[in-house]
């Protein structure tokens, strides 16, 4: 394998879009990170259901760290203290925000 380790979508992003929609989200969209990228624990007005897409990233919510990688889901309740830390190739993920 490459550096960058790609798997296919499980889904078109209109199929995830639609799905997300339809349990009420207000907006779906693609994140981006940049390699080695680390967001400090902060919390968001809204909740967040993601599908990650390509690359790594480290979630740690609730004294607990999830290591993501293509393929895996995750939520952060809306108020939800958490850090972001993104792996060597950044992150790509879909998500979902509802309030």
């Amino acid at each position: 394998m490459s550096t960058i380790d790609l798997v296919p979508a499980p889904q078109p992003f209109s199929e995830f879009e639609a799905a997300e929609r339809a349990r009420g989200c207000t907006e779906v969209l693609a994140r981006s990170y940049e390699p080695e990228t680390l967001i400090p624990e902060h919390t968001h007005e809204f909740t967040a259901r993601a599908l990650v897409i390509q690359g790594e990233m480290w979630l740690t919510q609730n004294g607990t760290t999830q290591h993501l990688k293509p393929g895996d889901r995750f939520e952060v309740l809306r108020g939800t203290p958490h850090v972001e830390k993104y792996g060597p190739q950044g992150a790509t993920y879909w998500v979902a925000r509802s309030e």
